[in-house]
């Protein structure tokens, strides 16, 4: 889930602790800000130019900051061609953690070039801990754990995807 500022973190703790977020939460009424993030969300082709060749995943765009601030929170193991990319219309610093996520992820980094920045691969599950990106964001994609290593996705390599330039 993302975390830009420690305010966020605080106001999410407190919204967790009054027992008002569940897991059906990821989705909202139609029309209503979170509704892009969810099991049955549609989802879009990001393509990453790898060393050894284009690898393709299928993602949901979380793209508002309810959406972000939900991320993957109490959602099931994503599989091998899924992810979820966060989309930063103003690029940022950005930090995650993995609170509420039950699920190990590879975080990507994306730089406002559309370049990978860095890597956290095997974020720990339910973690508080902040994972930070190396420099200015316009997007972080979240993977199964494991996949970034297995395609050989590194740092330098090129993301395609309507929100990076060409």
């Amino acid at each position: 889930m993302s975390l830009v500022h420690v305010f966020r973190v605080a106001m999410l703790g407190a919204v967790l602790a009054l027992g008002a977020c569940a897991p059906q939460a990821a989705e909202g009424p139609s029309g209503q800000s979170g509704q892009s993030v969810g099991v049955n969300a549609p989802t879009e082709v990001l393509t990453i130019e790898t060393h050894s060749g284009s690898v393709r995943f299928n993602v949901e765009i979380a793209d508002d900051e309810a959406e972000r601030n939900q991320g993957l929170m109490f959602r099931a193991p994503l599989p091998d061609d899924r992810g979820m990319l966060f989309h930063f219309q103003t690029p940022e610093n950005a930090t995650f953690w993995m609170h509420n996520t039950p699920s190990s992820l590879d975080l990507i980094f994306i730089g406002v070039d559309g370049r990978i920045l860095n890597i956290a691969d095997h974020a720990t599950p339910y973690s508080d801990a902040p994972i930070a990106a190396s420099g200015l964001t316009r997007g972080v994609l979240e993977i199964r754990a494991g996949r970034a290593e297995e395609l050989g996705i590194r740092p330098g390599d090129r993301v395609r995807h309507r929100i990076f330039p060409s």
